[in-house]
C-alpha cells in the first residue's frame, strides 16, 4: 500500500469501510444463492426425485447396513429391503383404498343428509330463502361451471400431464434409491475427491455428520408421524367419523411436513367430521387435533427432533416458508432436512474437535454422530482478523483441544 493509499484509508471512517466490506460480501452471497435457486428450479424434475430418494435412503440404509453386517451381500440386502419396503407401502395403500371405497357410500349418504340440513337452515333460518331462490342459486352455479368448461378441461389435461411427470419422478427416485442403498458410500467418496486434498478429510467428516443428521431426522419424524396418526385415529373412531383409516394415513403423511402438514391434514379430518356428523363432532375432532399437536410440539419434537437435528423452531418455520415459495409442497418437504444437513455439516467444519476425527470413525447411523461434541473450543474471527471465543467458550486458562492446531 502506497503512502497516498494509506492516507485515504486513514481518512475513511472505519464504520464505512466495514459496511462496504459487508455489503459486497452480502451481494456476492445473494447472487450465488440466486444462481443456485435458478439452476435448481430449472432441474426440478431431477432435484426433487433425488432429494426424495436421499430421504428414503436415510430411512432404509440402516436396515441394509445391518443385513450387510450379519453377512448378507450388499446387493441382496438392498433388494430385500427395497422389496420389503415396497410390499409394506403397497399393502398400506391397498388397505387405505379399500377402506375408502367401502366407506364412500355411507359418506355420500351423510353428505346428502348434511346438504338437506343446510338447505333447511337456509330456508327456515335467519336468511329465510325460498325454494325458488335456492333453485336460482343452484342454476347459477351450474351455469358458471358450463361457462368455464374449456378452462376446466384444460386444467384436467394439465393434471393428467402432472400425473405423468409424477410417475416419471417416482421411477427416477426408485432408480436413484437403489444406487444410494447399494453404493452410497462409494458415491460419496467419489464426490469428495473434488475437494482439495488438504481439507478433504474435514469435508468428508462434515458430510457424514450431515447424513447422520438426516438419518436421525427421518427416524424422529416417522415416529412423530405414527404418534400423530394413532392419536387422531383413536379420536376419530371414538367420535364415529367415517373413513378413520384413510384420514389417519393422511395425517401420517402430512406429519412429514413439519408444522403445516398436520394443520392441513387435520383440517381435512375436521371438514369430514363436520359434513358427516355435524358441528359438535367437528369441534370434538378439532379438540383432539389440538391436543395431539400440543403433545407433538411440547413433548415429541423437543425430545426427538430437537435432539436429532438441533434446529430452532423459528428456523424450521422460515425454512418451510422458503421451501413453499421456491418449490411448493416438495420444497416444504425437503427444506427442513436440507437445513438439518447444512446445520450439522457447518457445525462440523467450524468445530476444532472434528479436526482429529477420521471419516471412517463417523457412524452415520448413530444419533450421537449428527454433530461434533460441544467442547467450547470454537472460535470466530473479528473483522480485523483476530480470533476471539464465542459466547459460552471455555474460560481463559482451561484446556483447549484445538489450541495446538491453531498454534501450528
Amino acid at each position: 500500500m502506497t503512502g497516498s493509499e494509506r492516507e485515504i484509508s486513514a481518512r475513511v471512517p472505519r464504520l464505512l469501510r466495514v459496511s462496504a466490506a459487508l455489503s459486497w460480501r452480502f451481494v456476492a452471497v445473494v447472487a450465488a444463492l440466486y444462481v443456485v435457486g435458478e439452476v435448481v428450479g430449472y432441474l426440478t424434475t431431477i432435484v426433487i426425485p433425488t432429494g426424495i430418494a436421499l430421504l428414503l435412503a436415510a430411512l432404509l440404509s440402516p436396515a441394509v447396513s445391518q443385513l450387510a453386517r450379519v453377512g448378507v451381500p450388499r446387493g441382496l440386502a438392498t433388494g430385500l429391503v427395497l422389496v420389503g419396503g415396497i410390499a409394506v407401502v403397497g399393502g398400506v395403500l391397498t388397505f387405505v383404498i379399500t377402506e375408502f371405497s367401502n366407506g364412500l357410500p355411507e359418506l355420500q349418504k351423510q353428505v346428502g343428509a348434511s346438504l338437506d340440513t343446510i338447505r333447511g337452515w337456509l330456508r327456515d333460518g335467519p336468511l329465510h330463502l325460498s325454494d325458488l331462490q335456492l333453485q336460482q342459486y343452484l342454476d347459477r352455479a351450474f351455469q358458471t361451471v358450463k361457462d368455464n368448461q374449456a378452462e376446466i378441461t384444460s386444467s384436467a389435461l394439465t393434471t393428467a400431464a402432472t400425473v405423468g411427470e409424477l410417475l416419471t419422478g417416482l421411477l427416477l427416485a426408485l432408480f436413484t434409491l437403489i444406487f444410494f442403498l447399494h453404493d452410497g458410500d462409494g458415491i460419496w467418496r467419489f464426490l469428495v475427491r473434488a475437494v482439495p486434498a488438504d481439507v478433504r478429510d474435514r469435508a468428508d467428516v462434515a458430510g457424514r455428520r450431515g447424513f447422520a443428521s438426516l438419518v436421525s431426522y427421518v427416524r424422529a419424524t416417522a415416529l412423530v408421524a405414527v404418534v400423530d396418526a394413532v392419536g387422531v385415529g383413536i379420536g376419530l373412531w371414538i367420535v364415529g367419523v367415517p373413513l378413520v383409516v384413510p384420514l389417519s394415513t393422511l395425517v401420517f403423511l402430512g406429519a412429514f411436513i413439519p408444522i403445516i402438514g398436520a394443520v392441513i391434514t387435520g383440517a381435512v379430518a375436521v371438514l369430514v367430521a363436520l359434513v358427516a356428523e355435524g358441528p359438535v363432532a367437528a369441534l370434538i375432532v378439532l379438540a383432539v387435533l389440538i391436543g395431539v399437536m400440543q403433545l407433538e410440539s411440547h413433548v415429541l419434537q423437543p425430545l426427538l427432533l430437537g435432539r436429532a437435528v438441533k434446529l430452532h423452531p423459528l428456523a424450521v418455520v422460515l425454512a418451510i416458508t422458503a421451501g413453499l415459495v421456491v418449490g411448493g409442497i416438495s420444497g416444504a418437504l425437503l427444506s427442513v432436512p436440507l437445513l438439518a444437513v447444512l446445520n450439522s455439516g457447518i457445525r462440523s467444519l467450524l468445530s476444532d474437535s472434528d479436526r482429529a476425527v477420521e471419516p471412517r470413525d463417523v457412524d452415520v447411523h448413530e444419533p450421537q454422530e449428527t454433530g461434533p461434541p460441544d467442547t467450547g473450543g470454537d472460535r470466530v474471527e473479528d473483522l480485523d482478523g483476530r480470533t476471539r471465543p464465542v459466547p459460552g467458550d471455555a474460560p481463559t486458562g482451561t484446556a483447549d483441544p484445538g489450541g495446538a492446531d491453531r498454534r501450528g
